[in-house]
């Protein structure tokens, strides 16, 4: 009985190197996204603060705070769970910035009736009202140093410092003509204050001198956050869609990004101070490095951001959390992964690459590990065909029903010149995927010289167009060489007659001579590395 024909398979090509760098690598080891609903009525969460600390010091809790609605959450950094919730506002009030002091043990928040209220956090009383403020309260951070300092900033255009113990502020910043919006304290030594307004001005502020502002930077559009740098000296400010680097000695702006889409609501440091991350009304969150001020990574989230807060750990206060919130009213933790989960990670890509080179028995004796029968079906979820390889050929499994592709039968009667034409003719479907297969197939089959000899000016043009292509493609690599040295045996003593087949000779020339001189700089490269990496050892 004669074996049954199977359909021939389309190619598929490996996946090229990973372009992932390390940095990407970093963000996106922050995983296991929790997703909640603080205020339970979808309402925005406009709030995420962290209490910052001095490096090698440790918060005596590591807490965090989240505004949303009328109440104020209070999230444990260790188990990413609420512990406290603080919704002791007028009825009709909205809360906005819950900030905690960094020994946890106090909160403050502002609101849209204009008063601010100081809570007790573990017994949720309410230990101080002020109601200076005739609007909303937008803004009240914590001095970094001083346990009872600390500011706000209103709609009702003003900056305020308020001392604990007083029932009253202790200076008031006048100057800005619109909302206040944001706001910060520049340094635990400067005394210099910082605040963003409607105005489109972000004005710093000493308290030692009175009322006045010291300085003042213009923008083009309102200014929607701000976030001092570590060192004091710099300074940055969200205005529409642009973040603008402000050096605060020189007086001048120093960098603009502009690598949102739409308004930048919120700005975040991370990596003690090296990354600053960014969240805008396009749901996307930028990485910054800080020397140059290039984005190194991005995160995509399904709704527009409005607040954003890297939540960090231990006495190097390393990158813990990723706290984002939004305006569907979800608020988004991704955490990294701890210590032993990274070397859970690690272990199993250590197995991996073992399986992957026929190693695995050798990492197995190393590990005394003894595996059961069918282990190898057991890993589910990539396929390792072909890794390594030019091109993946999927095997025919019997029984399998596929489409006759429409060149099926004139390769199957052995009409190579036929297929390859009907191939490099036809625009449907994924035809690149077909003509790498029918070339592949006449290369298994001997018959590549065949299918391109006896070809005239017409028919022998797709054939050089596709070479032009794809001979760049290092997967195919083999494949484009071999078709192309065949076409040279053939056609080089007809040069010169034809002006369209020169011309496509004469790019396929220049194609070659582009990628041997990439290959050749990207050799020169491997040597240099290969020195360094020998030198450094």
């Amino acid at each position: 009985m004669a074996a049954e024909v199977q359909p021939l398979q389309p190619v598929r090509l490996p996946k090229g190197p990973s372009t992932v760098t390390s940095e990407q690598k970093y963000w996106q080891s922050f995983s296991s996204p929790l997703l909640l609903d603080p205020s339970q009525h979808s309402s925005p969460v406009t709030s995420i603060t962290y209490p910052q600390t001095a490096l090698n010091t440790t918060p005596s809790q590591e807490l965090f705070a989240v505004t949303t609605g009328a109440r104020v959450q209070i999230f444990s950094s260790r188990t990413r769970k609420p512990i406290k919730t603080i919704s002791r506002f007028n009825v009709d009030d909205i809360a906005h910035s819950g900030s905690i002091r960094r020994d946890g043990r106090i909160l403050v928040a502002g609101g849209d009736s204009g008063a601010i209220q100081a809570f007790d956090v573990n017994s949720r009383a309410i230990l101080k009202t002020w109601k200076e403020h005739k609007q909303p309260v937008w803004v009240t951070n914590w001095h970094p140093r001083e346990l009872t300092s600390l500011m706000s900033c209103s709609d009702d255009r003003t900056v305020r410092l308020w001392d604990l113990p007083s029932d009253t502020s202790t200076t008031t910043f006048n100057g800005h003509q619109d909302y206040v919006r944001c706001g910060a304290f520049m340094s635990s030594q400067s005394g210099l204050i910082a605040s963003g307004s409607y105005d489109q001005t972000v004005r710093l502020w000493d308290s030692r001198v009175g009322g006045k502002a010291v300085m003042m930077f213009k923008h083009a559009a309102a200014v929607e956050a701000v976030l001092p740098m570590p060192s004091g000296t710099a300074l940055l400010m969200a205005s529409d869609n642009q973040i603008s680097v402000l050096d605060v000695v020189a007086a001048k702006p120093i960098h603009l990004l502009m690598n949102h889409q739409k308004t930048v609501t919120s700005l975040a440091l991370a990596s003690n101070g090296e990354r600053v991350l960014s969240g805008g009304l396009d749901g996307h969150v930028k990485v910054f490095e800080t020397t140059g001020w290039n984005v190194v990574a991005g995160m995509k989230y399904p709704s527009p951001i409005l607040s954003l807060s890297v939540i960090s750990s231990g006495p190097q206060r390393e990158d813990k959390h990723i706290a984002v919130g939004m305006q569907s009213g979800v608020l988004s933790i991704k955490t990294k992964l701890s210590g032993q989960q990274k070397v859970q990670a690690r272990e199993r890509e250590k197995e991996m690459k073992a399986l992957l080179e026929g190693k695995i028995e050798e990492y197995d004796r190393a590990k005394k590990r003894k595996r059961g029968k069918g282990w190898d079906r057991r890993i589910r979820g990539k396929d390792f065909t072909g890794e390594g390889a030019d091109i993946v050929i999927e095997g025919n499994a019997r029984g399998r029903i596929n489409e006759k592709l429409p060149w099926g039968q004139a390769l199957r009667w052995g009409e190579y010149s036929k297929a390859l034409d009907l191939v490099l003719e036809s625009k449907q479907g994924n035809h690149r995927e077909q003509q790498i297969t029918i070339f592949t197939a006449l290369r298994h089959r001997s018959a590549l010289r065949s299918a391109l000899s006896g070809r005239d000016e017409v028919t022998l043009q797709p054939v050089l167009r596709w070479l032009i292509k794809n001979v760049s493609d290092f997967r195919i690599t083999r494949l484009t060489t071999d078709v192309a040295l065949i076409v040279l045996d053939l056609y080089a003593e007809q040069l010169g007659r034809s002006p369209e087949i020169d011309m496509l000779f004469e790019h396929l020339r220049q194609r070659v001579n582009v990628n041997m001189e990439a290959s050749h700089v990207a050799w020169s490269v491997q040597g240099m590395v290969d020195m360094l990496m020998a030198s450094a050892n």
